[in-house]
């Protein structure tokens, strides 16, 4: 798919300098000179809810920071994250990852009142492709160090490294890297009609594409066929690649990938699903126009909006 690197978190070729991973003091020294964002509870700080704002090394905000990680060089500019997340905001304003969505903004008192801490999904689509990877990285590898704080092999406390590209075990020695988890993401199409599916979860009357994670031992092929199967009953004969996203909430690379439907009779799984069905192409223009009187779409800037959008363009090529 010639335009996939257009999708949200993709595509800014940011220089991640792994080379200088293994330098702690040339990182210290570019921590000296760079520039951090801070992350409270998963939530980057953002400036007019369009941009990352930044804050130097020895800023109060960063009192309670953890260890900042390494993102990498922006234009030749040193890039780092921190996790603020002991940090306690004013009474009233600590209502997070309450549910599908947090709206609520988090105002740090040594800070300017544009800047807050904003849910990352609802001002994606806002940011540039430089910032989105930015706050996506951060996001995905900050959250990995809150939960890999002990050696999976002996148990022991771990240690970050490599400008917290690694965590080291103080037991045994082993080194543990950041874990992303591949998941497939399904346009499946018969004729003018698409495939789609909500979870019970879900905000009222939001459908999107069906997902699911890559099994052990698994290709992308198998894994979507797979899991439409067990989640709609449809069985999926070709299906071809077309484009990824990394999408950190926690950390996951959605593989999207379109098949053909060879059945269409649907028997949803209600573990997996609250509802699928098919719907016609005409259908889904009204859903994406916000004129459907049942299904609102996907949200816009994760790769299940992208897909539909561009299949509706007739651009999946």
């Amino acid at each position: 798919m010639r335009i996939a690197e257009t999708v949200t978190f993709g595509g800014s070729a940011l220089d991640r300098a792994a080379e200088l991973r293994s330098d702690p003091d040339r990182l210290a020294a570019l921590l000296r000179d760079g520039a951090i964002l801070p992350v409270w509870r998963g939530k980057p700080l953002v400036e007019a809810g369009e941009r990352l704002a930044w804050v130097p090394a020895g800023s109060p905000v960063l009192s309670v920071a953890d260890e900042p990680v390494f993102l990498g060089l922006d234009e030749s500019l040193p890039r780092f994250a921190a996790d603020i997340s002991d940090w306690s905001p004013e009474a009233g304003a600590e209502a997070v990852e309450q549910g599908f969505f947090d709206p609520s903004a988090q105002h740090h008192p040594a800070l300017p009142q544009a800047q807050a801490f904003l849910e990352l999904r609802g001002v994606m689509t806002a940011l540039s492709p430089r910032d989105a990877e930015l706050a996506a990285t951060a996001k995905a590898l900050l959250q990995w160090h809150k939960s890999h704080g002990f050696c999976a092999t002996c148990g022991a406390v771990s240690r970050p490294a490599a400008g917290g590209w690694q965590r080291n075990c103080t037991g045994c020695g082993a080194h543990h890297f950041p874990r992303t988890d591949p998941v497939v993401i399904m346009l499946i199409t018969q004729g003018n009609r698409l495939l789609v599916g909500r979870n019970a979860n879900w905000p009222e009357g939001m459908y999107s594409l069906l997902a699911g994670f890559v099994e052990p031992g698994e290709t992308l092929e198998a894994a979507v066929r797979r899991e439409v199967l067990e989640e709609s009953g449809v069985r999926v004969g070709a299906v071809r690649y077309l484009a990824s996203q990394p999408w950190p909430f926690p950390a996951s690379l959605m593989f999207g990938c379109a098949g053909e439907a060879l059945t269409d009779e649907i028997r949803i799984d209600p573990q997996e699903l609250e509802d699928a069905c098919w719907v016609t192409r005409e259908e889904m223009v009204l859903a994406m126009a916000g004129r459907h009187p049942r299904i609102k779409p996907a949200r816009r800037g994760a790769i299940a909006h992208f897909l539909i959008a561009n299949w509706l363009a007739d651009r999946l090529d």
